[in-house]
């Protein structure tokens, strides 16, 4: 058996290796197909770290040419695929989604079907059958945790960071948009300076010219002795899931994969909106999120304005068990089940097919 994943994003390859590391163990090919973008050397020096073998590309067109060509047996996809008809004449097709934030488009990302998508927890599942009456939907968990779960080594050093092991670890993962980034001062880091402060913006905030004025202020951040910035090579989460103690984030997929591991979550609803978001045209945001969004919220306790949000790291760093009961329960909705095989259930499903 041979499958291809398709990786049009970075942050799409968390997800997929740990499916590609099923695969090799039970002795099937994996390969990967990249696009060419500003972030290519990062990304071959990625290749070459994980023995990936690659194959690049610089659309849509000439990825779908290549899996005609390699008439593989599954190509996996995170997200919509427009030449998905073509790529049907030869091979199967997969979605596997990157995260499990709480937009709408978690859900409207299958308007598009595959073969199969794998899914995270039954709730999910059941709702996209409903949505989608003839497609199939296969309940597996989030694989991307599975080396966590399974007590494998990813974290940091926080040492070779540059950081104070002795201290305490929060993260800061925001998203790009709507983000609190630029809702934070400048001189934050110093008002946590009895922690070490890890930075994990998405992707975009570096990578895309519209957001450069996020990307000004994660570098600036970057200069504080107790902040470490992630590079473009820290694609994954993980190792700051890992790492950390507490994590401060907006209505992110970060934020529901951090309390996943049963550790306090602060969510900020402070954000940066742009006018087309805001007042009259607020339903816009809205529309943004998933329909549950108001009960996933209370996986977290909320920061409505910046100055709140010491307090409350202070509190949930004192008491981590404050909202436990809550965070396993909407976890089981969000995430399904955790023992670390969701990975082997993704590769069991594809050899029985």
């Amino acid at each position: 058996m041979h499958v291809i994943f398709d990786v049009l994003h970075l942050y799409y390859l968390p997800q997929y290796l740990p499916v590609h590391q099923q695969l090799l163990a039970q002795g099937f090919r994996s390969s990967f197909v990249f696009y060419h973008g500003i972030h290519d050397e990062v990304i071959e020096q990625i290749i070459t770290e994980q023995q990936l073998t690659s194959t690049w590309v610089d659309s849509a067109v000439q990825a779908c040419d290549y899996y005609r060509q390699q008439q593989a047996d599954w190509v996996f996809f995170a997200d919509a695929f427009s030449l998905l008809d073509k790529v049907h004449k030869v091979s199967k097709s997969a979605q596997l989604g990157h995260g499990i934030g709480p937009k709408a488009s978690y859900y409207t990302k299958s308007d598009t079907p595959m073969t199969v998508r794998f899914v995270e927890g039954e709730y999910r599942c059941s709702r996209l059958r409903k949505m989608y009456p003839r497609d199939v939907f296969i309940d597996v968990g989030f694989c991307k945790l599975d080396a966590i779960v399974n007590g494998d080594d990813v974290g940091f050093c926080l040492d070779d960071l540059g950081l104070d092991s002795s201290k305490p670890t929060l993260t800061y993962a925001p998203t790009f948009y709507p983000s609190s980034i630029e809702c934070f001062p400048e001189n934050w880091p110093e008002q946590f300076a009895d922690f070490n402060i890890l930075i994990k913006p998405h992707y975009f905030s570096i990578a895309k010219e519209k957001y450069k004025k996020q990307k000004q202020l994660l570098e600036h951040w970057a200069n504080y002795g107790n902040v470490y910035l992630a590079k473009t090579s820290d694609y994954s989460l993980v190792p700051f899931l890992t790492s950390s103690d507490i994590l401060i984030s907006d209505a992110s997929s970060a934020l529901f994969e951090f309390a996943a591991l049963n550790k306090p979550v602060i969510w900020c609803d402070f954000l940066k909106l742009r006018w087309s978001y805001s007042g009259i045209f607020s339903y816009r945001f809205k529309r943004r999120m998933d329909k549950d969004y108001g009960e996933y919220a209370d996986i977290a306790v909320h920061a409505q304005h910046y100055p709140q949000l010491q307090q409350l790291v202070s509190e949930q760093y004192a008491q981590p068990a404050m909202l436990a009961e809550t965070r396993l329960s909407l976890t089981d909705k969000l995430t399904g089940t955790l023992d670390g095989k969701a990975s082997e259930r993704i590769v069991e499903y594809l050899t029985t097919q």
